[in-house]
This record gives C-alpha cells, sequence and structure tokens, in this order.
C-alpha cells in the first residue's frame, strides 16, 4: 500500500516543496506540493527525479576503510577508529593547520551541513579551509562585506514586485536561480512581463532566460565589469542618481562618480563589444523604471573582475534608489537568523587577516581558493607545514576546481583523508576512510542558508520521509562522531556535540541585552526546547531566539518547533521589507560605497580597457536537469539536450573547418580535452561553451550510469592560475583556448 510524505527538494537553491508518493520503503514518485507555502506547487525535472536519486544504487550503504589498499566495507565502530587514528596523530604532530576541510556544495542543501561544520572548524582550529564558495559566488560575499560590513548580507531581487529586472551573467531558466532562493523563477519572469515589467539579459550566450528577454545584450565574456562601469558613469553624467530614501544610509557616493569617470560608454565599447548606445539605454532605462533591480550571478562572479562587478551591481541598485525597497533588491530575514540587533556601527569586514602558504592568497571570510588546494599539500615551503590530511564533505574537486589532474596527484601524497559522501567519486576515490549519509529520504530538511536568500520570508521544515534503514547513520550523527573522532574525544558520546553548542549558545544569549531571553537562566531554557534529538533541539532555539520567534515565551504568537510541526507545508513570513540601517555592520554604521580594496582594485579594471581577446575564449554553462557531478549518474537526468558537447558558433566553425558532431580538441593552459562540436548561433562569436562537472572516465570510481558517457572535465582546461584577486574565486569563463579539429 502507498503512502504519500512530505520532503522540501534538496537537489538546487529553490527549495520546492514535494509530495513523495512512497511504496514500502522506497519513493516511488515525486510532485510538486500544491499547499506548500513557498513553492505552491512548482517542480522542475530533477524534483521529479527525486526518487531516482534517492534510490541510486551506486549510493554507498556503508563505510569504506582502506586495508592493504583497497577501500573495503566497515563498520561504523572500524570507520571511526580509523578516522582518530589517521587525523589526530598529524593535528598533534604538525599542528591544525596541517589539516584541510573542503566542503563542497551539496553541504549546503542538508540540515547537518547547516549545524556541523562551523563545529568541526572550531574544533580543529584550522584555517586550511576551502569551499566550493570559491569556484562560483566568493566575489558576492566579499562585495557585500565591503559594502555592507557583512558578507551575508546579500541582498536579492524583489522579483515578485519589481518592474524592470536586469540579469548580468545568470540563466535561471535553466538554473533555477543562485543566490536567489526562488521556486518557480521561470513563471516569476513570465509574471514580470505579464504585468508590463521589462527583462534584460547580459550573456554571451543566447540562453532559455535571454530567449525570453525584452533586450538581449551579447557581451564579451569577462568584461561585466566594464559595462557595469559605464552604465554607473552614465547615471552621473545624465544627472539620473537618485537615491531617494537610502541618502542618510550612504556615504562615498561622490567617490565613486570620480571613480568611474573613465568608464564611458564609449571607452568600454571595444573591449565589451557593446555599442555605447545600447550602455546608455540600459542605464536610462534602469534609472526610469519604477522600481527596478539588478541581478548578477555566476557567469559575472567567475571572471577576472568578478569582486568588482558585484560590488557594481549594488552600486548601480543604490544609486538608483532601488536597494531596500519593494521592487528593488532586499534582505531578506530567516527565521533562523540571529535576533536582529539594533542599528549602529559593527566591526565590518576584513580581508586577508590570514594567507595561502604556497602562494600567499588571502583568505576572504575565513576560506582559502579551492583552486590553491593542490600546491597547499604537494608544495614544501619554509613556512608552515604542508596540509597532510584532508577532510572534504560532499566535495569532488577533481572535476569542479581547475587543473584537476594536479589536484588528483596531490590527493594521493596525504598522509590521510576522510570524506563525508554518499559516493565513491573522482575526489572520495582517494580517501583512507569514507562515511556515507543516507538518502534525502531517511534525512530532515530545514534551508538554513538559503532560507537568508529567498525572495520571500517564510520557514518550512519536514522530518525524514523514511526511517533509516538497518546499518546507515543519520547524516547528523555522522558529524557529531567525526568532530568527536578529529579534536580528541574519540569515543564520546555523540550527543555532546548538540549539547555544547546548546549551553554555549543560550549562555551567550542571555547575556545580549538585544535578547529577548536576557538575565534568564540558560539551563532553565534548555529545559523548554523540544525535539526528537540535539539536531531538532537546536532547530528548535535557533527558531525561537530568532526574529519571528516566542523568545521562550515572551512572545506567545511566535515561532518555535512546536508550532512549525504543526504547519507541514510551513509558515508564510510575508513579503520582504525594508530593513535598513539594521542589517549594516559597518565601522561607520553606514553604506560605503567605495570601500579601500574596491578603490585600490580599480586600476585594474581600468587597464582592461585597452586588453583584447587574440582568439577563442571559454565560458561554462548548465543544463536544468544537471546540478554538479553527482547528478550525472542519474539516468532520468541525462542524455537528450543535456550532454558534454563544445558549442561553437557557426562563423567559428566554418572559419576552423569544423563540423557539427565532430570531435574537437580544445587546449588551454592548464591541458587539453576532446569533444564533439555544436554547431549552434546561441552563443556568440568568438566564444565556446563546454558545461562543467563531467569527466567521468577516472578508474577506481563507483559511478556507473556516469562511466558509460562521460564527458569532459572542462576545468582541466585550466591551470588555476587566474584568480580574482580580491575573493580569491578561479577564473572560468572568458578565458582563452585553442580549437582544432581532430581528423
Amino acid at each position: 500500500m502507498s503512502r504519500t510524505a512530505l520532503r522540501i527538494c534538496p537537489l538546487c537553491e529553490a527549495t520546492c516543496g514535494l509530495t513523495l508518493t512512497i511504496e514500502g520503503t522506497k519513493v516511488t514518485g515525486a510532485r510538486g506540493d500544491r499547499d506548500d507555502v513557498f513553492s505552491k506547487g512548482f517542480i522542475c525535472p530533477k524534483g521529479a527525479s527525486f526518487g531516482a536519486v534517492d534510490s541510486d544504487p551506486d549510493r554507498l550503504r556503508a563505510p569504506l576503510v582502506r586495508k592493504d589498499g583497497e577501500l573495503r566495507e566497515a563498520s561504523w565502530e572500524e570507520a571511526f577508529d580509523a578516522v582518530a587514528a589517521g587525523v589526530r596523530p598529524v593535528v598533534e604532530r604538525f599542528g591544525p593547520h596541517s589539516v584541510g576541510v573542503v566542503l563542497g556544495n551539496p553541504n549546503v542543501h542538508t540540515v547537518a551541513g547547516g549545524l556541523y561544520p562551523a563545529v568541526l572548524l572550531a574544533g580543529l582550529g584550522t584555517r586550511s579551509l576551502f569551499t566550493a564558495s570559491t569556484l562560483d559566488q566568493m566575489p558576492k560575499h566579499v562585495s557585500s562585506g565591503l559594502l555592507f560590513g557583512d558578507a551575508n548580507a546579500i541582498p536579492v531581487p524583489d522579483l515578485d514586485h519589481t518592474d524592470h529586472l536586469l540579469l548580468i551573467g545568470a540563466n535561471p531558466l535553466e538554473s533555477n536561480g543562485s543566490l536567489c532562493t526562488a521556486p518557480d523563477f521561470p513563471g516569476r519572469l513570465k509574471a514580470l512581463k505579464a504585468r508590463g515589467g521589462t527583462l534584460t539579459v547580459i550573456d554571451p550566450r543566447r540562453t532559455r532566460t535571454a530567449k525570453l528577454a525584452d533586450r538581449h545584450v551579447a557581451i564579451r565574456p569577462g568584461t561585466d565589469a566594464l559595462l557595469l562601469a559605464a552604465m554607473t558613469y552614465v547615471l552621473f553624467e545624465e544627472g539620473l542618481v537618485d537615491l531617494g530614501e537610502l541618502g542618510p544610509h550612504v556615504q562615498d557616493v561622490e567617490e565613486v562618480h570620480a571613480a568611474v569617470r573613465e568608464f564611458t560608454p564609449e571607452a568600454v565599447a571595444e573591449a565589451c563589444d557593446v555599442e555605447a548606445s545600447v550602455t546608455r539605454a540600459l542605464a536610462r532605462e534602469l534609472a526610469a523604471a519604477p522600481t527596478a533591480a539588478v541581478y548578477g550571478r555566476i557567469g559575472s562572479c567567475t571572471v577576472p573582475h568578478g569582486t568588482l562587478a558585484s560590488w557594481l551591481v549594488d552600486v548601480l541598485n543604490i544609486l538608483t534608489g532601488n536597494l531596500d525597497r519593494p521592487g528593488g533588491a532586499l534582505f531578506p530575514l530567516a527565521a533562523t537568523d540571529r535576533t536582529p540587533r539594533p542599528a549602529g556601527p559593527g566591526r565590518g569586514f576584513a580581508l586577508g587577516r590570514w594567507h595561502s602558504r604556497v602562494g600567499r592568497h588571502p583568505e576572504a571570510k575565513g576560506e582559502l581558493p579551492l583552486s590553491v588546494l593542490a600546491e597547499e599539500i604537494d608544495t614544501a615551503t619554509e613556512e608552515g607545514e604542508p596540509i597532510r590530511a584532508l577532510i572534504a564533505v560532499a566535495a569532488n574537486p577533481v572535476l569542479s576546481a581547475p587543473d584537476g589532474d594536479r589536484l588528483d596527484k596531490a590527493l594521493d601524497s596525504l598522509d590521510f583523508m576522510v570524506v563525508v559522501d554518499p559516493y565513491l567519486n573522482e575526489t572520495s576515490r582517494h580517501a583512507d576512510v569514507v562515511l556515507p549519509p543516507p538518502p534525502p529520504s531517511q534525512s530532515p530538511h530545514h534551508d538554513f542558508a538559503f532560507n537568508t536568500l529567498a525572495v520571500r520570508n517564510q520557514v518550512r521544515y519536514t522530518r525524514p520521509a523514511l526511517r533509516l534503514e538497518p546499518g546507515r547513520m543519520a547524516e547528523t550523527e555522522i558529524f557529531a562522531r567525526l568532530i568527536l573522532a578529529v579534536t580528541g574525544m574519540h569515543g564520546a558520546d555523540p550527543s555532546a556535540v548538540d549539547t555544547l553548542v546548546l549551553d554555549q549558545t543560550l549562555g551567550k544569549a542571555v547575556k545580549e541585552p538585544h535578547s529577548p531571553v536576557h538575565g534568564r537562566d540558560p539551563r532553565e531554557l534548555a529545559s523548554l526546547l523540544t525535539g526528537a534529538d540535539g539536531p531538532e533541539r537546536r532547530l528548535d532555539m535557533m527558531l525561537r531566539l530568532g526574529p519571528y520567534g516566542d523568545g521562550f515565551g515572551v512572545r506567545p504568537d511566535g515561532l518555535s518547533l512546536e508550532k512549525l510541526l504543526a504547519h507541514p507545508h510551513g509558515i508564510d513570513l510575508g513579503p520582504l521589507r525594508p530593513r535598513l540601517p539594521q542589517p549594516l555592520k559597518t565601522p561607520s554604521g553606514k553604506v560605503e560605497l567605495l570601500p579601500s580594496p574596491i578603490a585600490d582594485d580599480l586600476p585594474r579594471l581600468r587597464a582592461a580597457l585597452a586588453q583584447r581577446p587574440a582568439g577563442l575564449v571559454l565560458v561554462g554553462r548548465r543544463h536544468l536537469r544537471s546540478n554538479n557531478s553527482w547528478m550525472h549518474n542519474v539516468p532520468a537526468l541525462t542524455g537528450g539536450s543535456n550532454r558534454c558537447t563544445l558549442h561553437i558558433h557557426p562563423e567559428d566553425a566554418e572559419r576552423l573547418g569544423v563540423r557539427d558532431g565532430a570531435p574537437v580538441r580544445v587546449k588551454g593552459a592548464g591541458g587539453e580535452v576532446t569533444a564533439p562540436a555544436e554547431v549552434t548561433d546561441g552563443v556568440r562569436r568568438g566564444v565556446v561553451s563546454l558545461p562543467h562537472g563531467w569527466g567521468h572516465d577516472r578508474p577506481g570510481t563507483r559511478m556507473s550510469h556516469a562511466a558509460t558517457d562521460p564527458g569532459v572535465n572542462v576545468n582541466q582546461l585550466l591551470d588555476g592560475s587566474l584568480l580574482d584577486p580580491l575573493s580569491g574565486n578561479a577564473v572560468l569563463n572568458g578565458v582563452p583556448v585553442e580549437l582544432a579539429p581532430l581528423a
């Protein structure tokens, strides 16, 4: 007999509500939850394939421990014994920084990933942290940190109310959105047009999103910051700057005016390959709209001036008075955010508090560039120890980071490596211990990170749809035991980790004057928490202390876990609202429009005015049915148009003698790959495109379907030397390549 269960989809940032059909112990179907307060029944092909993802036969069901050079199934006790024996001696002999931690993108999509990595890092005391953020979004964190004093204060476009949306380097019809959590992003864009609004897309490819646009500007890759700077120039030149109610909260406006004087539309036209008249029209249309929002994503981040482009996105929103107002770009307020502190100056955001050991790259937001992980392992210097042990969580940098061949070799040289991953993939195959989390149906779900980026304030939580299978371990317990094993507390009760966090958090909360529990007894507060286990008690605490919480009885109508469980389809907390100046944590207490690191990087952008690519440049691309390398192991999500082909414009193909469907050798600074050509005018002249996440042809993996059509690793064309200097983000787009058809 079948039954249904609710689940929030963890397969992309849209966080859609699902209704699962379950027969016995297997998910046999998934449809959109029409009663979900946020997604209202929307579902994409990934969500519809939830059951296939959940029951993938290649998912590991038991821990693997390396014995006599081979990974073999072991008990959980054996696995954690091996972790403690492998990591602790490295820490004790070489220090905490000799242990690296790599956090992959899927880590942010789980309850465990939201609750435990910070505890792991604090317990280890390591500065050797690398995450997927430096492959896609770190420029936005850095620009937000410098502008607003908080790297996580990222304004999102008010999609449901704006009159004019300008997208640069974003393709939400296929990505479902990024740093902007919006179920049914396509439907929201169509609704924008239906109510008479305007959609403008700036992208070197004619993507599905670009086809929907009222205006598509096919910019030359990598020149996003130049175009945005020229639009800023036009706002000043034509007297279109109008901060409106933002005025009292913003400083350095005239300094920005002086900083962009050289970036005239005429000066950037040749570099961007955008006519000056078009640039002026973009600026005028933005300023003239009743409300407007500029939204930049991965295409504008993974370029040489990614942080400057991200900064200019917000500069345009600010100068047109569209930051922090309905219909513009606003700061979400998630239910598990900390209690908002009173407005006023803060400590601000600092870059470069420490540096990588080999290349001396500055940290950003506590992270080092993932592109330099290999050199931090395989290169000896007089300054500090190399990374000798590695903890990787839901990460596959051999495919996702530049020069996977070098990293492949470096991982083999480690003293010890432990991974938390459901698959034996191109990276985890190097591990000494693999700790597999259960499938999504057997895990709870709450979006700690993505609700801070949502286009509407809401809160949802779903308990596991299925019980843990025998022999499985909850991902939260895996993390807790991992923390104990690597911090010298191996064998302690894993509940001690949650108890420690609860005690520390409540102890701090009662001492904060603006907290709803100021002056109360933390032990009494702990006794009031509900939940089936430590993670649920922590969620209850965060909800009750948060901006909508009941304050442990202070606000009877406020949120708690008990109240949330009584609303299985979620609780709507209302549209985004203006919040300034409260989110600002800069030393001035204002939006600091021209921070020193930004001003110091502008000469590099001025130099780019004279730069022109000598030949073809490469950009990536995304497919609706794909999300990182692990999705390629699901048959329902591969094939058809989701293939690893090289997109090339017909004129470039004719000039180079490239035939549609024929193999083409692509060569870059890091190596070369061969892929079938797909001749299409969907990409502009001078640009070729390969999707990311492919290259499943390395031995020792257990991803059988992915191996049948492995594709090629586009990041092997990169040598890892190209980084945005402010954020350490890898430059993945607009890089020069050479093409040659194979005989």
